[in-house]
């Protein structure tokens, strides 16, 4: 039996929906994802989309935009969550090295073309009253307490880390189950817990939010499909795209939301963030000697 709630027959009737108000092009980029396979769509990029459908990528992304996905990125991510549980990671990693071939400069356009497409989405997510509000957590908070684990771990250290740097006392941790019992006792009033996790809604998650809410430390979460479920659990949602088929780094726009979040710290708060540089650069030369400076 024909699966009427999948992604790509959600997609078809998109497309019988608007198909008299799209242009001769929106219409030629439609025709083609109509009939493509999720494959296809999954390992193509914005500009491959437009050679074969005699368009332009802006015209691919107007395209995905006007059908609901936000752009490309949106609609492989739908595709991408049937297609990853139907199909074996090996089988996976098969397909998406014989897609990607062994044309070497191919390869190094294909890497930066799905890191573009991923930036581009994420900014065109940007909510400005949920950075706002996570900006003015941050900024006043006497602690923070960064969550991220697995492939969300390096996003979690480094946000830490630049905190520490600005004169922040934070911590991350990418601990599961029986040892995140330790790091959530030390979370107190007035903190922040900043979760970054894409889309798997670990059971950590309902966890960290509820000592969150006990102790009353406000809540970021740095998140491509979770933000909708916990809005009305957490005091800021940031969307993160992840990556729909592995060719970029997990972590790439959980950074990037990060170093934002930074800037606007020392934009609110320039007399702590520079003399805590200073202070950081004194001690780098106290252990490198005074060849570092």
């Amino acid at each position: 039996m024909e699966n009427t709630h999948g992604p790509v027959e959600q997609l078809r009737a998109k497309v019988r929906q608007l198909w008299d108000e799209l242009s001769p092009a929106e219409r030629a980029v439609c025709q083609f994802l109509v009939s493509a396979s999720p494959e296809q769509i999954l390992f193509a990029s914005a500009q491959e989309l437009g050679a074969a459908t005699g368009t332009s990528n802006a015209t691919v992304v107007r395209t995905m935009q006007r059908l609901g996905f936000g752009g490309l990125p949106g609609l492989k991510r739908a595709l991408a969550a049937e297609f990853t549980s139907a199909v074996a990671p090996d089988i996976r990693l098969k397909q998406r090295i014989s897609h990607v071939g062994q044309d070497l400069s191919g390869i190094w356009e294909r890497v930066f073309d799905e890191a573009r497409e991923r930036i581009d989405h994420c900014r065109r997510l940007f909510d400005a009253e949920a950075f706002k509000k996570a900006v003015e957590l941050l900024v006043n908070a006497p602690g923070v307490l960064v969550f991220g684990t697995g492939a969300s771990d390096p996003a979690a250290r480094h946000l830490a880390l630049k905190l520490g740097r600005r004169g922040h006392r934070a911590r991350a941790t990418s601990a599961t189950g029986f040892a995140l019992a330790d790091d959530l006792l030390a979370l107190g009033h007035g903190d922040v817990l900043v979760i970054f996790q894409p889309g798997r809604r670990l059971k950590e998650i309902t966890v960290l939010i509820d000592r969150a809410h006990a102790v009353g430390a406000g809540i970021v979460l740095i998140s491509d499909e979770l933000g909708g479920e916990f809005a009305d659990r957490v005091d800021a949602a940031l969307a993160a795209p992840h990556t729909p088929t592995g060719i970029t780094g997990e972590p790439l726009t959980g950074i990037i939301v990060a170093d934002a979040l930074l800037l606007a710290l020392d934009s609110l708060d320039q007399t702590r963030s520079v003399e805590h540089s200073h202070q950081l650069s004194a001690l780098r030369e106290q252990l490198l000697g005074p060849r570092f400076r």
